[in-house]
C-alpha cells in the first residue's frame, strides 16, 4: 500500500501545482475576481499563514514549512505499515496536499489560494486543491478509523 499511497500523493501534488501555475500564469493576468457561478469565484489570494490565514502576521514561513515536513514524514512512516487501500488513500491525499503547500511556501513565500465559495452572505476563505486534498484525506482517515473500530468490535463480539 505504500506505493499506492505515494502514487496518490504524487498525483495530488502534480494536480495542485499545475492548477496553481494555470491560475498564476494564465488566468490571473492581471489578478481579478472571476465569478463563475452564483456561489463560486476564482480569485488570487496569497496565504501567508496556515489554515484560513491564521498566524499570517507572524511572518515566519520556515517554522510552518518545518512543521509540515515533520507531519509529512510521520504520515509517510505510518503509510509504510498500512494494509488497506482506504487508509492509504487518506494518507496519500494529506501527504500530497501538504507537499503542494510546502512547495508554494518555498516558491512564493505563501500558499496560493484561488477557489472562492460563498452563499447567502456566508463566505468560506479561499483555498486550493492541496487544501481540498488535505481535508478529504483527513476525513477518509477518520472514516477508516471508525470502520476499523466497528470491525474490531464485531470480531470481539462487543
Amino acid at each position: 500500500m505504500t506505493r499506492f499511497g505515494l502514487t496518490l500523493a504524487a498525483v495530488v501534488l502534480l494536480l495542485d501545482q499545475v492548477s496553481k501555475w494555470w491560475i498564476l500564469e494564465m488566468v490571473m493576468q492581471p489578478p481579478q475576481i472571476i465569478p463563475l457561478l452564483p456561489f463560486f469565484n476564482l480569485v488570487l489570494v496569497k496565504n501567508f499563514g496556515v489554515s484560513f490565514g491564521m498566524f499570517a502576521g507572524l511572518g515566519a514561513i520556515w517554522p510552518l514549512v518545518a512543521i509540515a515536513l515533520v507531519i509529512m514524514g510521520g504520515l509517510t512512516y505510518w503509510l509504510r505499515s498500512v494494509e488497506n487501500r482506504l487508509l492509504a488513500t487518506g494518507l496519500g491525499f494529506v501527504i500530497g496536499g501538504a507537499a503542494g503547500n510546502v512547495i508554494d511556501r518555498f516558491r512564493y513565500g505563501a500558499v496560493i489560494d484561488f477557489l472562492d465559495f460563498h452563499a447567502a452572505g456566508w463566505h468560506w476563505p479561499a483555498f486550493n486543491l492541496a487544501d481540498a486534498a488535505i481535508t478529504v484525506g483527513a476525513a477518509i482517515i477518520l472514516l477508516e478509523s471508525f470502520l476499523a473500530q466497528e470491525d474490531r468490535d464485531s470480531q470481539s463480539g462487543a
